[in-house]
């Protein structure tokens, strides 16, 4: 079966003859490649999930013969647990070993930034599954020269921004804004602030922040209560968000909350419960309906290997939207670095760097790819969406909602 194909069909991954085309350039019995990610922990859904979708990948190009002949290899796979401290740490490792072709990183902009820079230092491809801070990939700024050997696959906090500010500017006057306290919450704060202005909206009336993790946001939702704000937007992790949700509904603020993706996956549905109703949030599309091929190939591979887990979702009939970004681009980014090895038909970091650059619209689980020298980030704003929790019958589910 085919999972990843270009629109126009210049490339067919599935045939033998294509992964067999070119001799080997290389002398090593396999492809190995590094990974560390929060595979356990109060925010494994991130992690794990991309473990799994990642160890798909490589059965998948495994199975057709591997890459140009070699069988690929998970070489180094370890838990972060999104400390940046044990991030370092797992680097350092993968790093260390020189045998290993390509590395795929941590699941959240702390630990991110933590390697990064040694990533950088060392050159060899590095894809970036999950982390939304824009300096993780262009460190001077969006629309400036990227890191030369960093790839996100990542809905950036620029990119889920545009979505979410032209919804909070054309529905509300009075903006309250809350954000965790990482680099991930911070930079989101600004790009949200600058779309909603950009779209006409007016600036937030009030700001406020907390620690990841925090068992208690009274003071927090006081504070904006008491400046009038007629929405609350979020910026935060799924777990986070439900405590801002139920301290919300017991200090009786009746203000809608629109929050960033963590609002879409099951840690805050199982933490909200029914005061899901009526929360929005945004997300990348693929996964609601209709499905395009490509995403519902990987959905059917998914579930055949996995089954209904906690990562597909509490609806057996259809993957949960959230599976965009604690799955599926794990699986683009492993994709995206294997084509790049196959193509460039060697590990020299610089020869697969290229490789990948010269991708054309490739399509992937989440979106359809595309990279340059200038462009190395593949989410852009027309796969995001803006969706609400709304009952249907004695069911809650999410809708999309016009921006």
């Amino acid at each position: 079966m085919q999972f990843f194909k270009t629109k126009h069909n210049f490339l067919v991954l599935a045939t033998a003859a294509l992964i067999g085309a070119a001799p080997s350039a290389y002398a090593a019995e396999t492809i190995r490649i590094g990974m560390t990610s929060a595979l356990t922990g109060p925010y494994n859904e991130f992690g794990e999930g991309n473990r799994r979708a990642v160890e798909l990948a490589v059965e998948q190009w495994n199975a057709r013969g591997g890459i140009n002949g070699k069988k690929i290899e998970i070489a180094m796979l370890l838990d972060d647990q999104l400390n940046p401290d044990r991030a370092v740490q797992n680097m350092r490792r993968i790093l260390d070993d020189k045998s290993i072709v390509g590395i795929i990183g941590p699941a959240g902009s702390g630990p991110t930034l933590a390697v990064i820079d040694m990533v950088q230092a060392d050159g060899r491809p590095y894809m970036n599954p999950i982390a939304q801070t824009p300096v993780i990939t262009y460190p001077d700024g969006v629309g400036t020269k990227p890191r030369s050997n960093v790839f996100s696959f990542a809905l950036q906090n620029d990119v889920e921004s545009v979505a979410m500010g032209q919804f909070l500017a054309k529905k509300f006057k009075r903006i309250g804004v809350i954000h965790e306290s990482t680099a991930y919450g911070v930079s989101g704060l600004e790009y949200l602030t600058a779309s909603i202005e950009k779209n006409g909206g007016n600036k937030p009336v009030a700001v406020d922040s907390y620690n990841q993790g925090a068992q208690d946001m009274t003071a927090q939702v006081a504070r904006l209560n008491r400046s009038g704000v007629d929405a609350i937007a979020a910026i935060g992790l799924g777990k986070d968000l439900a405590v801002l949700r139920r301290t919300m509904a017991r200090l009786n603020v009746t203000a809608p909350l629109i929050a960033s993706n963590g609002a879409l996956g099951l840690p805050y549905q199982e933490g909200a419960g029914e005061l899901t109703t009526g929360t929005l949030g945004t997300m990348i599309g693929a996964f609601s309906d209709p499905m395009g091929k490509a995403t519902a190939a990987f959905a059917e591979a998914y579930k055949s290997k996995y089954g209904t887990d906690r990562w597909w979702g509490a609806d057996p009939t259809r993957p949960q939207l959230f599976m965009a970004i604690s799955v599926a681009n794990g699986y683009d980014a492993a994709n995206v670095l294997f084509e790049g090895i196959r193509r460039a038909n060697s590990t020299d970091p610089k020869a697969i760097i290229s490789a990948i650059e010269s991708i054309r619209d490739l399509e992937g689980a989440n979106t359809t790819y595309s990279f340059s020298p200038e462009r190395h980030h593949g989410i852009e704003t027309e796969a995001v969406k803006v969706f609400e929790y709304a009952r249907e019958g004695d069911a809650v589910r999410l809708r999309p909602v016009a921006n």
